[in-house]
């Protein structure tokens, strides 16, 4: 028996500029993008839990349209992503990473601000768990979002990375 495309997830690495990446898409779109220098260990994990019928595949081709645009934002070259995604989570958690995805490149917005873009003020733990949750890294940037008064706060890729991402959008 063939397995179709709903049943694999396609993944492969990005190499570049002294970035080491692992991310991953269904048929549908982008769905995962891996913390920096992390092994394949962390994408297999995580695909366990949320996808656990489907199969990872890896495949250099079907996922070279990301590995571009995933390049050509750690170089400098790009500020948004318009490659197709396909992300998956609670209602309150697409609302949560709508809002990240409104974060201007170069600028932060703390916790509060996120949960006040969504008219939820008093959401402002649920909203740090949704961006926690959010499989993403840089294409949905919650790297942007930092504590009350500016500091580093969580990130799941580790708060180097994420003091990286932000040199990165300061500096261009």
């Amino acid at each position: 028996m063939r397995m179709t495309n709903e049943a694999v997830l396609y993944w492969t690495r990005l190499y570049t500029d002294n970035w080491n990446i692992c991310f991953a898409a269904t048929a549908k779109g982008l769905c995962y993008v891996g913390s920096h220098n992390h092994s394949f260990e962390e994408l297999s994990a995580w695909a366990n839990k949320k996808y656990p019928d489907y199969k990872l595949v890896e495949d250099e081709e079907k996922m070279q349209p990301y590995a571009e645009e995933l390049a050509r934002y750690l170089q400098g070259e790009l500020q948004g992503f318009s490659a197709p995604i396909d992300v998956q989570g609670t209602a309150f958690q697409q609302m949560v990473w709508k809002a990240l995805c409104e974060i201007p490149y170069g600028q932060t917005r703390t916790y509060s601000d996120i949960a006040l873009s969504i008219h939820k003020p008093a959401a402002v733990r649920a909203v740090g768990a949704a961006i926690g949750a959010n499989p993403l890294l840089i294409v949905v940037p919650c790297h942007r979002v930092n504590g009350k008064n500016g500091t580093l706060t969580g990130y799941r890729g580790g708060l180097d990375m994420k003091a990286r991402l932000l040199r990165l959008e300061l500096e261009f």
